[in-house]
């Protein structure tokens, strides 16, 4: 058993204070030392989860109660019918088995997140041990060691900073902040200070990107961020679908209505007719099999991964088979910032120079000192691919000249760099010096504006140097203010010419006497096409709110831009700082007035994603970094990112977008609804279907008369229950599908409308199937054959079987007609009802299959009865229809 380690709040410690808390120096860890620690602490790794094994997965698969239903009714079947039982037995086993195998096949891989996130370690880190710098393996880290950082490196474990030289840490994959952070040790930081703001700590996994530095081990393995993450994904909540709630309560009401049932007609059976118990018995079986849709956990897997293939064709991946429903229902998308919503790439926006500021679409002059000053102050490379590598910010300045056709590498090749000086946090400066074609040298200056303007004594005026007065430095300041309230990134240029290089390249002998030539306004851009997805899930009834560890005022900008909040004056910004000063019951009652949450830790986004599902809400989480991953399995359907997600965030995640395009969601939520409603149309389908079975059985019971034999409802189910219902599954979305509100959690099944029609179009098929066979016993003249029961019973197997499939056309839409949806639309359902049909008939009138089935030939007139009794299935439901659109019940079922 491993020691805990420390959980001091080492940023707002003093140096001296935190390597006496760890018990080292900078001369680092003795190896002794090391070796007790790494049998203390242990390595520096992630825990590994307990991992169920196949036949585990396999098992769950029957934890369903329909399934139970499903077995113990074909375990019922070989009991009480023997060898005719066991075919159906068998046939209801091959659907169930077959249903677990999909739910395996495609929920394998569901707990791959924790070992993605061992797969990010860094491999090597450069340890100071008994005074000497040596490289280990970062799973030999341990509290106390002293780690030495540069540009290039992976950050191995959770360090407090000691020393850094213009350090600078991207850490977006943690804290979801776009820009690298500028790490400084002189900084006071706040004790309740966000991971982001913790300017004096590097954390596991993070990348350096830019100077040097070093640092003392704080902790490792499970006990850093990572480690915390990793464990809140280990046991986050799997939140049940609404589709898996919908499925448990339909196997509810069946088992009632079919227990109800068939308890009802084993008594009328065995008490009031005078049969035999187990002949009671097996009518019971009976009427449970016709009640039971065997076919229905089939059907719905089947039409699910039809949906995934839609969707994977518009780059939306689904990893688990319920998430394409669960779109559908969706109330709430709680979307990262960076990378989703943005480009996650910092973009030149503004340029204000000659006094005047230009957006970038305007005719920028790229002749300006300015636009020269910060492409020369700047270390961005270009791979021999035209790939950018280095900082984000300036990589910005040299992507903005190529996006405008300038030759940036030759114009870099005729002012060569010979001498530099870095920047740095104290300064917040960079100058190079560029020898130019005459002999003389110009000096590239950028940096803070403020810092910048105190260095520069004139300024540049479309070629006009003039000294800088208040009006000029006014009129700077106003547009620097201007731009920084829009949430952008401003960087001031400036430069000067010398005639030879200084002795000393000091800040004090070059950065002094500038010419000041302008502003330059950055941000992470919001995505072309996510303003439109936005203003789409408004419509839809769909809340979109952002999610990000970026600074509020970028986040509150992106958010007014994108359209997810109004320039209303009003306050819909929440930090994370002030999350911490709340309960979570004081933040149920404040968090709906928030739409944005900025400098937010992993924690805060499971407690808000927990917040809107306790009022009840099914919600939407994407993202693409280590620190989403708790809350994208914490939430109803977790979206990751394909390109710019993480493994972890892939692997804790229902959905990954392929092309990380916020509006591909959209389109995965108009899927969803239409499977949701496809499944609703089969369902219906299918119980409508099956109550006319055992109506038919049951009044036919109470009547004397033996209507269907096990093997008709048996054939009738495996024809009528597969094909027209998986048609079904694929009808084309409604055209308005995108207008309605979401369902919400408490929506079921039998929502819309849909319980109303299953009942009486079960109660119409049931009176046209005893009709016809009362008519066929009553009047057999008109048959013209003196078999009379066998071609009753035949009449009403036919007539019961070419109704359910007249009837698939009927359920096409719950209120529209038939002739108004479109007949022929699903070119699916085009062929399935023929096939059916065909199958249904072979039963009927091809030679041997009239024995084994129990039916006899019909003749013209029976057959005209049959079909009459068939078709008026649809004018009954077609006048049902008129009568409903006339009180306006399909308006209020929306």
């Amino acid at each position: 058993m491993h020691k805990e380690q420390q959980k001091a709040l080492y940023h707002i410690q003093a140096e001296d204070e935190v390597l006496k808390e760890l018990d080292t120096s900078k001369e680092g860890l003795s190896e002794a030392q090391a070796q007790q620690r790494l049998s203390d602490y242990g390595r520096n790794e992630l825990e590994e989860g307990e991992k169920r094994g196949l036949l585990a997965k396999f098992i769950d698969q029957f934890k369903d109660l329909m399934i139970i239903i499903l077995l113990v009714a074909a375990a019922l079947s070989i009991i009480t019918e023997g060898m005719e039982g066991l075919t159906d037995a068998l046939i209801i086993l091959a659907v169930v088995i077959l249903n677990a195998a999909f739910g395996v096949y495609q929920e394998g891989q569901a707990e791959a997140a924790i070992e993605a996130l061992k797969d990010m370690s860094s491999p090597i880190a450069r340890v100071r041990r008994d005074g000497h710098v040596v490289e280990l393996d970062s799973k030999e880290l341990v509290p106390g060691d002293i780690v030495l950082l540069e540009a290039g490196d992976v950050v191995p474990a959770d360090m407090r900073l000691l020393e850094v030289a213009s350090l600078k840490i991207e850490e977006a994959a943690l804290t979801g902040e776009s820009v690298p952070v500028d790490k400084d040790l002189s900084v006071d930081v706040a004790e309740d200070a966000g991971i982001g703001d913790r300017l004096n700590m590097a954390y596991q996994n993070s990348n350096v990107t830019y100077g040097r530095g070093s640092g003392v081990v704080t902790n490792t393995g499970m006990y850093t961020e990572v480690g915390k993450i990793a464990n809140m994904l280990a046991n986050a909540d799997e939140t049940e679908t609404p589709l898996k709630q919908s499925l448990t309560q339909l196997s509810k009401a069946l088992t009632y209505l079919i227990v109800a049932i068939a308890l009802v007609t084993f008594i009328v059976g065995v008490f009031v007719r005078g049969e035999e118990p187990l002949e009671g018995l097996m009518v019971a079986v009976a009427l449970a099999v016709a009640a039971i849709p065997e076919g229905l956990p089939a059907i719905v897997t089947i039409v699910l991964s039809l949906g995934t293939q839609v969707l994977a064709k518009r780059n939306a991946i689904i990893r688990k088979l319920p998430a394409v429903e669960t779109l559908g229902s969706t109330e709430i998308i709680a979307s990262d910032k960076t990378g989703t919503l943005t480009m996650n790439q910092m973009t030149v926006e503004k340029v204000f120079y000659d006094g005047k500021l230009y957006d970038t679409s305007s005719d920028i002059n790229f002749e300006h000192p300015l636009l020269h000053s910060v492409i020369l102050a700047n270390d961005t490379k270009i791979d021999q691919e035209g790939k950018l590598i280095g900082d984000p910010t300036e990589t910005a300045f040299v992507q903005f000249a190529l996006d405008n056709n300038q030759d940036v590498k030759s114009f870099l090749a005729s002012r060569p760099r010979v001498a530099e000086l870095p920047f740095d946090s104290d300064r917040k400066l960079m100058s190079t010096i560029h020898e130019l074609a005459n002999g003389k040298y110009f000096v590239a200056v950028k940096g803070a504006p403020d810092q910048l303007l105190q260095r520069c004594t004139r300024c540049d005026n479309a070629g006009d140097i003039a000294p800088i007065d208040d009006r000029i430095k006014s009129l700077i300041q106003t547009n620097n203010s201007e731009m920084a309230h829009q949430a952008l990134r401003v960087l001031g240029g400036a430069y000067k010419i010398i005639d030879s290089l200084p002795s000393e390249i000091t800040s004090e002998a070059l950065e002094h006497d500038l010419i000041f030539t302008g502003l330059v306004g950055m941000i992470d851009p919001e995505r072309p096409e996510a303003e439109q997805a936005v203003a789409v899930a408004k419509e839809a009834g769909i809340r979109p709110i952002m999610i990000t560890g970026d600074h509020q005022d970028t986040a509150e900008a992106i958010a007014k831009r994108l359209g997810i909040i109004e320039d209303d004056g009003q306050d819909h910004v929440f930090t994370g700082a002030e999350l911490n000063e709340l309960s979570d019951e004081e933040f149920q009652k404040v968090f709906k007035q928030y739409l944005v949450y900025a400098r937010v830790s992993p924690e805060h986004k499971v407690r808000i994603v927990k917040a809107w599902q306790n009022e009840g809400k099914i919600v939407a989480m994407t993202g693409d970094g280590v620190n989403d991953a708790p809350s994208l399995k914490t939430a109803d359907i977790g979206i990751g990112m394909g390109i710019t997600g993480t493994e972890v965030s892939k692997g804790a995640s229902d959905m990954v977008l392929a092309d990380d395009n916020f509006a591909t969601i959209i389109v995965a939520v108009e899927e969803g609804r239409k499977v949701f409603s496809n499944i609703q149309k089969s369902i219906q389908y299918l119980l409508s279907a099956n109550m006319a079975e055992v109506f038919t059985i049951f009044f036919a019971t109470l009547f004397g008369w033996d209507v269907l034999q096990p093997v008709h409802l048996l054939w009738i189910n495996l024809v009528t229950d597969t094909l027209p219902a998986i048609a079904l599954g694929v009808e084309p979305a409604e055209p308005d599908v995108m207008t309605h509100k979401p369902r919400g959690r408490k929506s079921n099944f039998f929502d819309g409308g849909v319980l109303g029609a299953i009942l009486y179009q079960g109660i119409f098929q049931t009176a046209l199937v005893l009709g016809v066979y009362a008519w066929a016993l009553l009047f057999p003249e008109h048959t013209g054959n003196h078999l009379i029961h066998e071609d009753a019973l035949t009449m009403a197997f036919a007539t019961l079987g070419l109704i359910q499939l007249v009837h698939a056309f009927n359920v096409k839409s719950v209120y529209q007609s038939i002739f108004k949806v479109g007949l022929f639309r699903n070119k699916t359902f085009n062929w399935a009802i023929p096939v059916a049909f065909l199958l249904l008939m072979a039963t009927i009138v091809l030679p041997g299959f009239n024995e084994l089935f129990h039916v006899s030939h019909l003749s013209l007139t029976q057959w005209v009865a049959v079909v009459i009794g068939s078709l008026l299935m649809i004018v009954l439901v077609e006048l049902v229809k008129a009568i409903q659109r006339a009180l306006g019940q399909d308006e209020k079922a929306i």
